[in-house]
């Protein structure tokens, strides 16, 4: 794969992230309508994961089916409890024992972001190893890889590379199988049942990808 087909592919990849991470904010229909969120995850996933493209399709379709306020409740339901908590959407309550948060892994991480010159914005409240903050970081691995990649530092770029790959592997595939499976289970809407499936979808097809693309270097 030449440079300029590389940083193509690395934009609609890094697109992804940041489209299915959105979906996991508070639902708001008319700003997804406003980015064209899901017309173009649909057109990306088709180039670069067909799997989880049939399921972005049942997420612009299965979306339109609810209001705000009916998207809402249901994300409060699956997400944020406060009682019955059906999927949390935290790595180390899936990746260690007992299901706590704020654990060993979530300090992994935490450190991860630290030696990338990251810190977390005041607007998010949330924990670090949220599912948006993992989804949103890969996002940023692939936009300094294409970065690097412009200015044909094929170092810097295997580097970043090198990042996602032991991301991937470490700290968001070990997890998403099973948040997505929580998902699934707890859920009768449409909208987050498709989500579920075009996440784990993704996520798992990443870690092919990133392999592949660091042998073509």
């Amino acid at each position: 794969m030449d440079s300029n087909a590389m940083m193509s592919d690395n934009k609609k990849r890094e697109s992804c992230y940041r489209f299915l991470a959105a979906c996991f904010y508070e639902p708001q229909k008319d700003l997804f309508a406003e980015v064209n969120l899901f017309e173009n995850l649909v057109n990306y996933l088709k180039d670069i994961c067909p799997d989880a493209a049939v399921f972005a399709d049942e997420m612009a379709a299965g979306i339109q089916a609810f209001t705000d306020e009916e998207l809402n409740v249901e994300y409060a339901r699956l997400f944020m409890g406060p009682f019955n908590l059906i999927a949390p959407p935290y790595g180390s309550v899936h990746m260690e024992e007992g299901a706590r948060v704020m654990g060993e892994s979530t300090m992994e991480v935490i450190d991860v972001y630290q030696k990338e010159g990251l810190a977390r914005s005041d607007n998010f409240k949330d924990l670090p190893d949220h599912i948006v903050v993992e989804l949103e970081f890969m996002s940023y691995l692939l936009f300094k890889e294409r970065e690097a990649l412009q200015k044909s530092d094929s170092e810097t770029a295997g580097k970043y590379r090198d990042k996602q790959e032991n991301f991937l592997e470490n700290y968001l595939q070990p997890w998403i199988r099973p948040f997505c499976g929580k998902i699934s289970a707890g859920t009768e809407n449409a909208f987050y049942s498709a989500l579920a499936k075009c996440v784990s979808a993704y996520v798992l097809s990443s870690c092919a990808c990133s392999q592949r693309s660091t042998q073509q270097v």
